[in-house]
């Protein structure tokens, strides 16, 4: 996860143009009591009817929580509803100057009532949609052309959201994918369910879920495999500089023209609302393409803001912080012996402790030789960990531990001993160091607590006044009685 991490801190702010369907999600909330006296359905107790965007605008008002620079295209109604939604995107700093205004149609509305069993666990019982689904008319057709074309001299990449309600036309579409070609940038298109996929011919790539990708390219996809190969015909049939198949709970599927191709999983999550999710993989996918990501590290970071969506109700926004805070909380090493997803160089980990720092984490420091693990190494460390919400563990390379205990050790290199301890969970990070104290690194990662054994007195800590004069503390966590490292080669030497 350490290289989504680096990528989440160099997104930068990309200026995204999102084209597509408008709509007004509202939502009333209350508890499901009981069954109507009237007819046998549930009656809902409303206590609360809240309104956010959908569609292309959820898609906006996500980029705009993500803290991209946004601007949208679409259409609305002349109605109370429309007022609504251009009052929500001003109040996120969303661009909407090109979304037009026809007064032969309703403002998409998608009305959502959430029930509640015994107060709690919302789940969705009915939706109902005000729409329209025809195409536009050839007026406000023109002017969205218009409007996309003025638009995209300032964008970095284009997302279209299309949702069959009228606004993608082939004619907009046309004029969306010329001018982001004069422009040379990417535009990802989630696609309307059908068969006829013509109209995103040159997109840079597309979305489709596993029952869009089947009905486009008439293959059954019940198999990884199968996935792949869907993902392969619609690249080859509309010119994709990567054909992408969302699988819900399963990941992405990715084939590039590169010839870079595979399934991309996702962890498993807790489900409440599946609502949204779809908008959420795009933006995130859109986001990191343009921050300079390739498809499979933007492919991996929007499976991660997509399981976060479903962990919500309702169509919701994801923050960088909460990214962030769930890749530190995903297991670091996947390989146990290898110790490479938590080493770090110090100029690497400085920035992922400042990331942890603003979610509001505290950061624990000890340092050692390590050179064979035992038992009393394992509770120090779990002891020290215990004391913040990351560990970061300073490790003596090989020369500098010849230099403290003779030419005859480390038993164990660096590279072995950083990968054992890789795979204790107590340990987040590992940093090596040559010098003959810490303190360089004590200056750098500023830990909130400096742990080190209780065969030290506080005074003997190296870098314990620095650590409290910054309002830290020293901690001596307790020693295994009977358990060292020369203690272990004695016994060793005599058997």
């Amino acid at each position: 996860m350490s290289d989504l991490i680096e990528l989440v801190q160099k997104l930068g702010k990309p200026r995204v143009l999102v084209v597509g369907d408008v709509m007004l999600d509202r939502y009333v909330w209350g508890d499901a009591e009981r069954i109507s006296q009237e007819a046998p359905v549930i009656l809902l107790r409303a206590d609360k009817r809240e309104e956010r965007l959908g569609g292309a605008s959820s898609v906006a008002t996500m980029l705009s929580a993500l803290q991209a620079e946004v601007s949208l295209i679409g259409v609305v109604g002349q109605d109370t509803d429309a007022r609504n939604v251009r009052e929500i995107l001003s109040n996120l700093r969303v661009e909407h100057a090109g979304v037009q205004t026809d007064n032969g149609r309703p403002t998409t509305v998608k009305e959502r009532y959430i029930g509640r069993a015994q107060h709690k666990h919302p789940q969705q019982m009915l939706r109902v949609d005000f729409e329209s689904r025809e195409p536009v008319s050839g007026a406000v057709e023109s002017s969205l052309c218009q409007a996309i074309t003025s638009e995209m001299s300032k964008a970095d990449i284009v997302l279209v959201s299309d949702y069959d309600k009228g606004v993608c036309t082939p004619a907009v579409m046309a004029a969306t994918l010329a001018a982001a070609k004069k422009r040379g940038i990417r535009v990802i298109a989630d696609p309307i369910r059908g068969k006829d996929y013509s109209k995103y011919f040159g997109c840079s790539s597309m979305t489709p879920n596993r029952l869009e990708a089947s009905l486009a390219t008439g293959l059954t996809i019940d198999t990884h495999a199968a996935a792949v190969k869907a993902a392969r015909q619609l690249r080859d049939q509309l010119g994709l500089e990567a054909g992408i198949v969302t699988l819900d709970k399963e990941g992405m599927a990715l084939c590039h023209r590169d010839g870079t191709e595979g399934i991309y999983p996702t962890r498993q999550r807790q489900v409440y609302d599946i609502t949204g999710a779809g908008d959420m993989v795009m933006s995130v996918l859109g986001l990191a393409l343009a921050a300079g990501a390739d498809y499979p590290s933007a492919i991996r970071l929007a499976n991660v803001a997509g399981g976060l969506e479903v962990e919500k109700v309702g169509v919701a926004t994801v923050s960088r912080e909460e990214i962030l805070g769930d890749l530190f909380q995903s297991p670091m090493v996947a390989d146990p012996n290898a110790a490479s997803n938590k080493l770090r160089v110090l100029a690497r980990l400085v920035p992922e402790i400042e990331a942890r720092r603003r979610l509001g984490q505290r950061i624990s420091f000890t340092n050692g030789c390590f050179d064979i693990l035992h038992l009393g190494h394992v509770q120090y460390l779990n002891e020290a960990r215990a004391q913040a919400d990351c560990l970061v563990v300073g490790l003596n390379t090989d020369a500098s531990v010849r230099g403290l205990k003779g030419t005859g050790r480390p038993i164990n290199s660096e590279d072995a001993r950083a990968a054992v301890l890789a795979g204790l969970a107590a340990v987040d990070y590992l940093v090596l160091f040559g010098d003959e104290t810490p303190i360089d690194l004590i200056r750098a990662v500023k830990p909130d607590v400096l742990v080190k054994g209780a065969d030290y007195r506080k005074d003997q800590v190296v870098g314990a006044d620095l650590v409290e004069s910054y309002g830290g503390r020293v901690h001596l966590a307790g020693l295994r009685e009977g358990y060292s490292t020369t203690k272990i080669i004695q016994q060793m030497r005599v058997a």
